[in-house]
């Protein structure tokens, strides 16, 4: 049977991040060409298009200022290039990366194609816009999609507190590449390149440098961690708006020499950062709804055999398992991340076995090719 599908989503490789994975991951397993890809153009695109499995339609996609609403021209290019290929294409289904702006797309040409129509929902763009106009629009597209795939609890759960019936919808975890994240990967020059010594404690953090993800309380609590005995360290890999002012933070919590920011790393040293790291933290938090709906760097790390600290909020509880692979904190109290973080460094067997917990689970049922099943089979029933 042949997976013949018209996928509409703004975020896909080469642009950064955990949902533009997600979906080059997960399709190119779902079928070839027949699976037709509108998303936005973007440098490298036509490189990674090259060899791609699927068909790939790039698409200018830019927010205009003076536009209400400032997307309308990226509806509308969404619109006509996505009628014309359900049209002229034999298509068996319209998906959507998110309800806004590719879910209200879909929604309309699938119904005026007759088809059905699938939304993805990753949870941060459920929270994070209040309960005007924004809010109306994506609670329509997702109660009147057929299905509705969530990607951790917590996303399920706000779902049905937005009005969609539980019975359309389906828990599908994203997944990691197992055979790029892995462990044994060679670490020790990157240890020795941030002047570790052998006894130093090596904390991860992974993400973009935004006020959610926590790194200004990571950075606070190193003095507090010292003062336990820990000749503790922390890298942060990522870029974004947060750069100068964790900078500043370091500076404050006197910290400087202990504050590794990396930047963008290339893409085959993140592997071997989660390799060289004791542990890794994601201190994430919820700002003005703003929140993780779940949180790929922590299986990430668990695929490298890494133990993981996330914070409470949002999903995270959905990629660590608190007190299996790793402990939940409420990371805006210091207290809380430095008690967690002290006991798991304090305890090398603790480290190991939790670390051990979620490398099994990630190869048990997080691989992107289980995760690719789980898929067909939801579109399929």
């Amino acid at each position: 049977m042949t997976d013949r599908y018209l996928v509409l989503t703004e975020l896909f490789l080469p642009t950064k991040g955990g949902t533009a994975v997600w979906f080059d991951e997960v399709y190119r397993r779902l079928g070839g060409k027949e699976i037709h890809i509108v998303t936005a153009d973007v440098p490298g695109a036509a490189e990674h298009d090259r060899s791609h499995p699927n068909t790939i339609h790039r698409l200018a996609l830019q927010r205009v200022p003076w536009l209400k609403p400032e997307s309308l021209l990226m509806y509308a290019k969404f619109f006509f290039t996505a009628l014309r290929l359900a049209v002229t294409r034999r298509i068996d289904a319209v998906h959507a990366g998110r309800a806004l702006p590719e879910g209200l797309v879909a929604w309309l040409v699938a119904r005026l194609t007759f088809r059905p129509v699938v939304i993805y929902a990753h949870g941060e763009e459920l929270t994070g816009w209040g309960k005007g106009n924004k809010y109306k629009a994506m609670c329509f597209a997702l109660r009147h999609a057929d299905k509705v795939i969530a990607n951790s609890d917590f996303t399920r759960d706000t779902l049905i507190g937005m009005g969609v019936s539980a019975g359309r919808i389906v828990l599908i975890h994203p997944g990691v590449d197992t055979e790029r994240f892995r462990p044994g990967l060679r670490a020790d020059d990157l240890r020795a390149g941030l002047g570790l010594g052998a006894a130093s404690k090596l904390v991860l953090s992974v993400g973009r440098l935004s006020r959610r993800k926590g790194f200004d309380t990571l950075i606070r609590s190193l003095p507090a961690l010292r003062a336990h005995g820990f000749d503790v360290h922390l890298a942060i890999v990522g870029i974004g708006e947060d750069a100068d002012y964790l900078d500043g933070v370091a500076k404050e919590a006197g910290v400087v020499d202990r504050v590794h920011r990396l930047g963008h790393v290339p893409m085959e040293d993140l592997p071997r950062w989660y390799n060289a790291c004791d542990v890794f933290v994601l201190a994430n938090r919820e700002i003005g709804g703003d929140t993780e709906g779940f949180g790929m760097v922590f299986i990430e790390a668990a695929a490298c055999g890494k133990a993981a600290i996330a914070g409470r909020a949002g999903g995270t509880g959905s990629a660590v398992l608190d007190g299996v692979t790793g402990l939940r904190v409420d990371a805006s109290a210091e207290a809380e991340l430095v008690a967690a973080l002290a006991r798991l460094l304090g305890d090398p067997s603790l480290l190991e076995s939790m670390g051990q917990a979620g490398l099994a689970r990630v190869r048990q049922s997080l691989s992107w090719q289980a995760v690719a099943e789980r898929t067909r089979n939801c579109l399929r029933g």
